[in-house]
């Protein structure tokens, strides 16, 4: 499909031009592989978006906006990393707008490690934006920003296979940030994200994919990149060694459940954590500072994080947002 036959396609879709028959007959016709065009992930994404709820901020406050989000269904079972790295990047200065539901492939989403902690999931999309204002941090439960895809969910989950909504989600952010730093489970759609972002009007963006097919930078093995940057895509790939993080297994970032998870933000913030467990956190911080502006390179965005960490920024941030919200 075109761009322009995509998005007619899809609008027929949010706009409940399509009974449940017609629906899921489209959802088959849009399934996820190699042959998935640049094309139809940059239209698909701009009609969901289209039809969000948009949080409510200055454009000023837009443009400084970054998420740090993974698509999920990589099936290995971390901890929640994205989000600990959108706390931690929050802490080193960082406007983050942070888009995410609950789990649907493992045990904890970004949703219930929040909740977990004590952030309010029920704040009004006014009072999310305040967060945001007051804080430089908000989370936005992806099901409050939504709503057509209420109508749309119930069909979805009647296909076993991958469909294009698998990869939408972190592409829909309804803060409209221009900024981000996504994660995906197949290095195949690495650069064809990053080239939807630049056709959807991002600014600086790094997709991620690492060779064991998580939706992060990995400690574990290398992870393929590609990078919007002065409206360029550049394809690299991220060695962790090369930073000096020592190589661990993938065992070693093994999560469990919200509270399990919530333990392990916790510990990295105190500097109880493995050397694992921090060490995935410093560099995916690292990359979304670079992705930010906020640093030159991953070395330097190494350094800002450990130092946010050891001096009690990450900490007090949490705090921070977790009393706020339950005032709002």
């Amino acid at each position: 499909m075109t761009y322009e036959e995509a998005k007619k396609s899809f609008s027929s879709l949010f706009e409940g031009d399509m009974n449940d028959s017609q629906m899921r007959e489209f959802l088959l016709s849009v399934k996820l592989d190699e042959y998935t065009s640049v094309e139809s992930i940059a239209a698909a994404a701009e009609v969901m978006r289209s039809h969000a709820i948009a949080l409510p901020i200055s454009d000023e406050l837009r443009l400084k906006a970054i998420d740090v989000v993974g698509t999920g269904g990589d099936k290995i079972g971390s901890f929640n990393i994205s989000s600990t790295v959108a706390l931690l990047v929050a802490a080193c200065g960082s406007v983050v707008a942070k888009h995410g539901s609950r789990s649907i492939t493992s045990k904890s989403g970004s949703a219930d490690m929040f909740e977990e902690l004590g952030v309010r999931l029920d704040l009004s999309i006014e009072n999310s934006a305040k967060l945001l204002e007051e804080t430089g941090f908000t989370f936005m439960f992806a099901q409050n920003y939504h709503p057509a895809m209420r109508f749309i969910v119930p069909v979805r989950k009647t296909i076993p296979d991958k469909t294009i909504f698998n990869i939408l989600g972190p592409l829909t952010n309804p803060a409209g940030v221009h900024k981000s730093l996504l994660g995906v489970f197949d290095k195949a759609f690495v650069p064809k994200m990053a080239e939807a972002l630049k056709l959807n009007g991002a600014t600086s963006t790094m997709v991620v994919s690492s060779a064991e097919g998580m939706d992060e930078i990995s400690i574990s093995d290398i992870t393929y990149a590609s990078q919007l940057r002065d409206g360029i895509v550049h394809e690299f790939i991220i060695d962790p060694q090369e930073y000096g993080i020592n190589k661990m297994p993938i065992q070693t970032i093994i999560g469990g459940d919200a509270n399990q998870n919530a333990q392990i933000l916790y510990d990295i913030f105190d500097g109880n954590s493995t050397d694992a467990q921090r060490d995935i956190v410093l560099i995916n911080a690292a990359a979304a500072l670079m992705v930010d502006g906020m640093v030159r390179d991953i070395q330097d965005g190494l350094a800002i994080a450990k130092e946010a960490i050891r001096k009690g920024k990450a900490k007090e941030k949490l705090k921070q947002i977790i009393n706020i919200s339950n005032k709002l």
